[in-house]
């Protein structure tokens, strides 16, 4: 049976990756694609643990050797996920979850059609504000077109399927997590999964195989 493919879209500063970090740590069924990146690591940030940090010509030569399954230039930067993240692991049945924003959110909803997509709202624009000063790692300046780029991203929400406001962590990871659960539990994967006990439970009365 293939995999899920699972795609968690916000505005830099909702709290994305917090709320998919614990959702992983409580779901094991799910693998965690490391986009590339061409954008300079931040204070923290590891490679391959965060982000496959590369060079904007070697991002350029892997677009040109077609081994993206989406990118997309996002804050000036190219972002992307590669193709041998994401196409095997659901292959062999895993479910795969894309950290992206809605670009390539929307490139892999039309490669994908039965992706289950989450868009992540802060609370307020006051919050999502203050979440991105509390980083302490940005000027005014920089914020300020965090913030402009934010309401630009924030404006595509209605092209995913469900919406989660992150005004308070604990919610937000349940509601999340009941995402993933729901998925899973859509008639043709539980056909797939129990094809043999649904051919049972109809086998006509007196049947051998009943």
């Amino acid at each position: 049976m293939r995999g899920t493919l699972f795609i968690v879209a916000a505005p830099s500063g909702a709290g994305k990756s917090s709320i998919v970090n614990a959702c992983l740590a409580r779901d094991p069924n799910i693998r965690l694609s490391i986009s590339f990146t061409s954008r300079a690591p931040r204070p923290g940030e590891r490679h391959a643990e965060h982000y496959n940090f590369v060079s904007a010509g070697e991002f350029e030569r892997m677009v040109a050797a077609g081994d993206f399954f989406e990118h997309a230039r996002v804050h000036g930067d190219w972002k992307g996920t590669a193709r041998q993240s994401v196409e095997p692991q659901l292959a062999a049945g895993r479910d795969v979850l894309l950290e992206i924003d809605w670009q390539g959110a929307r490139q892999v909803r039309a490669r994908i059609p039965g992706a289950v997509s989450v868009f992540i709202l802060p609370p307020s624009r006051e919050a999502l504000q203050q979440r991105m000063r509390a980083r302490g790692q940005d000027s005014d300046e920089v914020i300020a077109r965090r913030l402009a780029a934010a309401r630009e991203e924030m404006s595509h929400y209605a092209e995913f399927d469900y919406v989660i406001v992150n005004e308070d962590f604990a919610t937000a990871v349940e509601e999340m997590c009941a995402v993933f659960r729901a998925s899973r539990l859509r008639r043709p994967e539980q056909e797939a999964r129990h094809a043999a006990l649904i051919e049972t439970l109809l086998a006509p009365e007196g049947d051998a195989s009943a």
